[in-house]
Order: structure tokens, then C-alpha cells, then sequence
């Protein structure tokens, strides 16, 4: 856990008719801005890539993930390396690419427009995503039990240290087909948290992670089931609901999409093959 990821605050605590000054912690949210440095030589060029707002922490994971869900860069053996502010004022992480290596910032661009305007593209949404992804679906074998299902919840749970500090934040994690947490990460943004954790798959080279299960602690998003179909992942389970076009891209991706995970129940959206008794 990064010291910088969680900020202490007074509090009034109120409890019927008594009021009392405590102090509280929660989770920071700090701007963290994504430059990309690519190209030859002296023709190097430097270019903001994304801005977001991030619990601070595993920051490069953030980076790498964000530019690989994003179809920008396909080999963790690009980066060169990640540079950092030496100021402390200053909040941003420069992924350095090797000069071999060109980023395919217009699949991105199209890939930022047609997602932000998700409501009106559908079709046009799902059919970019399957441009860029480069997991192909394939027949396997990958099969589930319900039990193993119904267990990820409190077992992420359990390993979210700064969640259970504050309350105030998301968290993803990737497990085994036995329930064996795998990888987890958390941060204020749904998709920063997911970003972080492939990232660090992205990174160690375990991309696809196609016999692993994805579980998000709140709703399933279009742009969180692209994020996952874009590390080459079969199954999604999210304690809260799935969108419309969430579930029509995981049709059409051959993931198994499961939704309102909470307690013994859960509802399967897509690929219920996959998940036995």
C-alpha cells in the first residue's frame, strides 16, 4: 500500500441527539497525467495521453494498463521505462517506448471516441473493440463451479486493506478456477483499479488471462468488460448489475458475464457454459 493512498480528516460523528470530533481516514484521489515518449532519435516526441483522477499507488501499472486496454501498445517489451516527477508537486508518469516500437495512438483515439459516446454507438462500440483486441475468442474448456463463484466476493473482501480503512473504494482481483486470489487491486475509479491489475499482468507477461476469473466489486460497464476482453479474460463476475451494452459485448467476445454476485445468488448474462454446479 503507498503511504500517500489514504489521507486522515476531522469529523463530526453524529448519533441521535450526540455529536462527537473524531478523525476519519479515506482514500486519496489525486490527478495523475499519462505522457507517452515514442519515435527515433532526436525526433522523439512527448504526448499526454490521458489524464485521470487516481488513488495514488501502483501508478506504472496504471500506465501500462491504461495504454494496453486502450490498444496503444501490444508488448510489455516496448516500454523502455517509466519516468517519475522529481518534484513532489508534480503527479504524472511517463511511459518511455523503445524507438523500435510505434504506439497506435489512432486506434486509441477512435477507441476514446466511440466508447465516450457508448449510449448512441452500440454496434460501432463493439465492432472498434474487436479491432484492437488482440485475444482472439477461441473454443476452451474453461468450466467454474457455482461454489467457487459465490466465494471471490469475500475473499477480495478480506484482501481490500485500504476498502476496509475507508469504505470508499473499488476493487478487481483475479483468481484461479479454485477461488485462489491470483492479483487485486483498488482505487477510486472502477477503471483505474482494473488498469492497475492487468497492468501488472501486462508487465510480468501473463496476458491472456484466459483461465482466470475477473471480479469487480461494483457494476460491470461497458468500458470494464472492453478493459477485460482486451487482456484476453473468459469470465467476469461484478457484484452489481451489468449495462445493456456490456452484456451485448460479451456476446459477441465469448465471455461469461455474471451479475448481482451477493451471497448464494447471481445471474448469468452470457457464456453460462462455463459455469457448473
Amino acid at each position: 500500500m503507498n503511504s500517500r493512498s489514504t489521507s486522515g480528516t476531522r469529523v463530526i460523528r453524529v448519533d441521535g441527539e450526540s455529536r462527537t470530533e473524531s478523525r476519519d481516514v479515506l482514500a486519496t484521489e489525486d490527478p495523475l497525467e499519462i505522457r507517452l515518449e515514442y519515435g527515433p532519435g532526436e525526433d522523439r516526441l512527448t504526448r499526454t495521453v490521458s489524464v485521470t483522477m487516481r488513488t495514488p499507488g501502483h501508478d506504472e501499472e496504471l500506465a501500462a494498463g491504461f495504454l494496453f486496454t486502450e490498444g496503444v501498445i501490444e508488448d510489455p517489451a516496448a516500454i523502455r521505462e517509466f519516468q517519475r516527477p522529481e518534484r513532489a508537486l508534480e503527479q504524472f508518469v511517463k511511459v518511455v517506448l523503445d524507438e523500435n516500437n510505434v504506439p497506435r495512438l489512432h486506434q486509441a483515439e477512435r477507441n476514446f471516441y466511440t466508447t465516450s459516446s457508448c449510449g448512441v454507438c452500440g454496434k460501432a462500440s463493439i465492432a472498434s473493440i474487436q479491432t484492437v483486441c488482440p485475444f482472439k475468442p477461441t473454443i476452451d474448456s474453461l468450466k467454474v463451479s457455482k461454489q467457487v463463484v459465490v466465494s471471490l466476493p469475500g475473499t477480495l473482501r478480506e484482501a481490500q486493506a485500504i476498502f476496509e480503512q475507508t469504505g470508499g473504494l473499488h476493487g478487481c482481483a483475479l483468481f484461479d478456477i479454485k477461488g485462489n486470489l491470483i492479483a487485486m487491486r483498488e482505487d477510486v475509479g472502477r477503471h483505474n483499479a482494473l488498469d492497475k491489475l492487468i497492468g501488472r499482468m501486462f508487465q510480468d507477461g501473463k496476458l491472456p488471462a484466459a483461465d482466470l476469473v475477473l471480479l469487480l466489486s461494483g457494476r460491470a460497464s461497458f468500458e470494464l468488460v472492453q478493459k477485460a476482453s482486451m487482456a484476453g479474460i473468459r469470465i467476469v463476475a461484478a457484484v452489481g448489475a451489468p449495462s445493456s451494452l456490456a452484456v451485448e459485448l460479451a456476446e459477441e467476445m465469448d465471455i461469461t458475464l455474471i451479475g448481482f454476485l451477493r451471497g448464494a445468488r447471481f445471474n448469468i448474462y452470457s457464456g453460462a457454459e462455463r459455469i457448473v454446479n
